[in-house]
């Protein structure tokens, strides 16, 4: 079993229901809505306006653009009538004929400019070996956006807006120093695509990093060829083992040319729309956070998506202990700070700090006889080896000032 589903499933985050399905939990729900939080920020602020697609696509839509018959991973489902459709693995196949209805001419355009939708929604993909926990499954979360521009300069200047709003997504997420923007094929239309990888000795992909340039190429476009177009020397390339946790794609018209999607221009001449797309699977990201930022005794998750801000602690069986640390777990509340409360009197202090560990939350605040007798409580953060006796005051200022 992968590492991150190994610690996601034992901290209760989430539950295996088959190969490459997962239900979340509540610790592990927590976690999803705040790195969903970050994105649908981010999304938003590039003027992302969020919608939510079907699941179930028409089969017609997939025969159009040519993908029924040749994307192998797609689920098709047969009702009693015989009648087939998709489980959506993606969305162009719904979001261009929805985009038909209301773009006729160059004044849609100029109402939004460029025109952006986003959903964050359930995908399914036929994985006939579902593997490496979070990282790979057959059922799973993606935000994916698509971009509608009327020229390709409106377009080329929204997708490098992009790239910046994908880092800015992982930075904020814990995983930025470790994420690089790495030139891939762009298939069948497009020179590149652009995808974010993180580096981690069980990643499927190899990538080769330009440490001082931060330009990453993967191994599928490593040639003489594409390292002269980049402007990169060989011998100055690292290679690494890598997660990829988000792309971005140039689609031009593959998409809106089979459903006509146009627009007229004031000279009442037709054009074809151009698209772009940008994915990131949720559950991946979580995933990758977890096999990244762990050690041995289990997660340490970043502040910005961690399940909540502190793991409050009570030792032994003490009723003064015990009113103690109820005492400030209600100052952490009255606060607005997240906390987590472990009050079990039959478990020992071992055991609690071993699944405080395996958790992983950002601050560990213990309440023991010890520490009422030094007048305080015992603050530790999850990656440091030791902690300190500081006042209910104290952590109130430390919390607020850092979570």
């Amino acid at each position: 079993m992968s590492k991150n589903a190994e610690l996601l499933i034992r901290g209760g985050f989430i539950h295996k229901e088959m190969a490459g399905v997962y239900s979340y939990l509540p610790l592990g729900f927590r976690v999803l809505k705040k790195i969903e939080n970050i994105i649908r920020e981010e999304m938003n602020s590039i003027g992302g306006q969020e919608i939510l697609m079907s699941s179930f696509q028409p089969k017609e839509n997939w025969e159009k653009t040519g993908r029924w018959e040749t994307m192998d991973d797609l689920y098709k489902v047969s009702d009693s009538s015989g009648r087939e459709v998709a489980l959506g693995p993606t969305h162009e196949e719904i979001v261009v004929p929805i985009l038909k209805n209301y773009i006729t001419s160059y004044k849609d355009f100029l109402l939004s400019s460029p025109l952006a939708i986003y959903q964050i929604q359930n995908k399914f993909r036929m994985e006939i070996r579902a593997k490496s926990g979070m990282l790979r499954g057959r059922e799973f979360i993606m935000k994916d956006m698509y971009s509608f521009h009327a020229s390709k300069e409106d377009f080329e200047n929204f997708y490098n807006k992009m790239k910046d709003v994908y880092k800015t997504i992982f930075k904020k997420a814990g995983i930025g120093h470790l994420t690089y923007m790495t030139f891939a094929s762009g298939g069948t239309f497009s020179k590149y695509s652009h995808e974010f990888q993180t580096i981690t000795p069980v990643g499927e992909d190899t990538i080769y990093i330009d440490e001082a340039s931060g330009v990453a190429i993967n191994q599928e476009v490593f040639n003489d060829e594409v390292l002269g177009q980049l402007n990169l020397k060989k011998e100055k390339l690292v290679e690494q083992k890598a997660i990829e946790v988000g792309n971005i794609f140039d689609l031009k018209t593959k998409y809106s040319e089979p459903f006509d999607l146009t627009y007229t221009d004031p000279k009442g001449e037709k054009h074809t729309i151009l698209m772009g797309c940008y994915g990131i699977g949720l559950g991946r990201l979580l995933g990758t956070v977890v096999e990244v930022l762990s050690d041995d005794k289990g997660i340490i998750w970043p502040e910005s998506i961690a399940p909540f801000a502190v793991h409050l602690l009570s030792l032994g069986e003490d009723e003064a202990v015990l009113k103690e640390a109820e005492k400030v777990y209600e100052n952490l509340q009255k606060n607005n700070i997240e906390v987590l409360f472990d009050d079990r009197r039959e478990i020992s202090a071992g055991e609690k700090f071993a699944d405080a560990d395996l958790l992983g939350i950002p601050y560990r605040v213990v309440v023991s006889e010890r520490s009422i007798k030094e007048n305080g409580m015992e603050i530790k953060k999850r990656n440091e080896e030791k902690g300190k006796i500081i006042s209910l005051n104290e952590l109130l200022k430390i919390l607020k000032n850092n979570v």
